[in-house]
């Protein structure tokens, strides 16, 4: 581990008599595009601080800060060279303390990104790990022999492309790596692995932070005895070589669970509610994401995947989520996002055509209706559509390597506009790493700031509802309708009922008001006795006492 791992005092935070996160209003904030402070074209964590106010007018309870850590960049942070230090693009560990305190003094908690499934290959456990087979951090990552031919020692295929191995003259053996080549993957069986990682953990929890995402956990582990994936039986688009195969044993192992207890148990020892979520993607995401959650001693939450993906908005996906959470004993909370860093903001996948501010303000009433912790993406609350970038633009590997196939990530990556008539949108005083799009200005935030009708007021709005609400934020969630277009929920706690209504299609939905409710919040809907929903419509009705 480079650094020292001298920390200020632990932050005593008294208890609240409730957990902070359950049903909490998370807001995600991407470094590289949130606000320059220092005129370099790239976000930082100063920058951050700078609009940490803008954050706090949401009423969100938390903000989730994706990586700042030491790296090359390959993978825009997710590549880590160093668990415990501040890449010097995004500032200073006293940087990243100021941000801490002004956070706490405005009531937000921070969580923060932990990548436990591969360290960047500039990470000096990897150069120490790749120099030869006898030195003290040659079992840290997966390595293994070449087959008698010379191929690799299984036939498991990398996430953005090729073969998830990769040759090392310097040891005469294949590196393993579920992503880049530059990502090589770590050998989380090995308990000095864990205990180092478990460091960085804490390192961070002295900081003062109140949680972590955990990183693409259910890939954290392999299978040892490198037994090559299965075919996919009943395929769909293919459009990498990862595509073809059945991922069962170059992840998603059982013993993760292991390192998860072992995870809590440390966050468990610090004062206050820290959380953590997991992010677990997959074929077979919904029976992990259980096993990750499950009873008191792993992660709080699990990030569903159910939304950020799909291309169309329906009743019908909307009822996969209390299906797939029920709230049985002893079951993990969930934590729902319709856009992030790495999905195409959800206005464009799923406006089909529609006004988008009123497609991006129902969007919202949906989210924060959903039973479960939500997270809004920087640049939600404004109403933002995926920017268009141009190829000669793009930086992200998998959208440079599979263009025009897969559109990327950058799209959902640009920079954050806050004033419209800057030459950049108020985000840089120069050219930024990537281009604002034109669209995105008008919807700045400078603008929204002072239109009692924009869509950044209501957002404020909607959390507030959420807040007010016990049903809302902690109730069950029973669907009692999803038909073509027309959906109708109910959430509910002791002592609160409330009715949620929406129209997701594109024509007017015959529905009256039943009797014995009244409206507490309506989006898109002029008149709820009218006895038709209009397009894109959303009702929260409470039930009268």
């Amino acid at each position: 581990m480079n650094g020292p791992l001298a920390s200020p005092a632990t932050q005593t935070r008294a208890p609240s008599g409730h957990e902070w996160w359950r049903g909490a209003v998370i807001y995600q904030v991407y470094p590289r595009s949130f606000s320059d402070a220092n005129g370099d074209g790239v976000g930082d964590l100063p920058g951050i601080t700078a609009h940490l106010d803008h954050i706090a007018s949401l009423g969100v309870d938390a903000i989730w800060l994706s990586p700042f850590f030491t790296s090359p960049m390959k993978d825009f942070g997710y590549d880590v060279a160093d668990y415990v230090g501040v890449d010097p693009i995004f500032g200073t560990i006293e940087d990243f303390d100021r941000l801490i305190a002004r956070a706490h003094e405005l009531g937000l908690q921070i969580i923060i990104d932990q990548v436990y499934a591969h360290t960047s290959d500039e990470h000096a456990w990897f150069q120490e790990s790749r120099r030869d087979r006898t030195n003290s951090n040659a079992d840290w990552y997966v390595w293994a022999d070449a087959k008698p031919e010379g191929s690799p020692p299984s036939n498991w295929q990398s996430v953005f492309g090729g073969p998830a191995w990769t040759w090392d003259a310097r040891r005469g053996q294949y590196y393993m790596h579920n992503f880049l080549s530059s990502q090589p993957q770590l050998n989380t069986r090995r308990p000095e692995v864990q205990d180092a990682l478990l460091d960085a953990a804490r390192f961070w929890l002295d900081r003062g932070v109140d949680g972590f995402r955990c990183d693409a956990l259910n890939f954290s582990m392999h299978d040892p005895a490198l037994t090559d994936n299965p075919p996919v039986t009943t395929p769909g688009k293919r459009t990498r070589p990862f595509d073809f195969q059945q991922h069962v044993h170059n992840q998603s192992q059982p013993e993760i669970l292991d390192f998860l207890t072992r995870l809590r148990a440390l966050t468990d020892s610090y004062d206050g509610d820290r959380f953590m979520v997991a992010e677990v993607v997959g074929d077979r995401s919904d029976e992990e994401m259980k096993a990750y959650t499950e009873g008191e001693t792993r992660l709080q939450s699990a990030y569903g995947f159910l939304y950020l993906y799909a291309d169309r908005l329906t009743p019908d996906l909307v009822r996969q989520g209390p299906a797939q959470w029920p709230g049985a004993p002893g079951e993990g909370w969930p934590s729902w996002a319709f856009s992030n860093h790495d999905a195409p903001r959800a206005m464009s996948r799923w406006a089909e055509g529609r006004d988008p501010k009123a497609f991006a303000e129902m969007a919202l009433l949906l989210l924060i209706a959903l039973r479960g912790n939500v997270f809004v993406y920087q640049g939600e609350e404004l109403g933002l559509p995926q920017a268009e970038v141009p190829f000669e633009r793009l930086v992200d590997p998998e959208a440079i390597a599979n263009w025009p196939e897969t559109l990327g990530r950058d799209g959902a990556r640009t920079p954050m506009p806050w004033k419209t008539n800057d030459g950049f949108a108020g985000f840089s005083t120069v050219e930024p790493w990537l281009p604002v799009d034109p669209r995105h200005r008008i919807l700045a935030v400078e603008a929204q700031e002072t239109d009692p009708g924009s869509t950044l007021n209501l957002a404020r709005r909607l959390i507030g509802l959420r807040r007010a609400h016990p049903a809302l934020r902690l109730g069950s969630m029973t669907i009692r309708e999803a038909t073509e277009d027309l959906l109708l929920f109910e959430r509910e706690t002791e002592g609160e009922t409330l009715l949620c209504v929406f129209n997701l299609g594109h024509a007017d939905v015959a529905w009256s008001r039943p009797a014995g409710w009244s409206v507490v919040e309506a989006v898109n809907q002029p008149d709820a006795r009218s006895g038709t929903l209009t397009p894109l419509s959303g009702l929260i009705l409470a039930r009268e006492a």
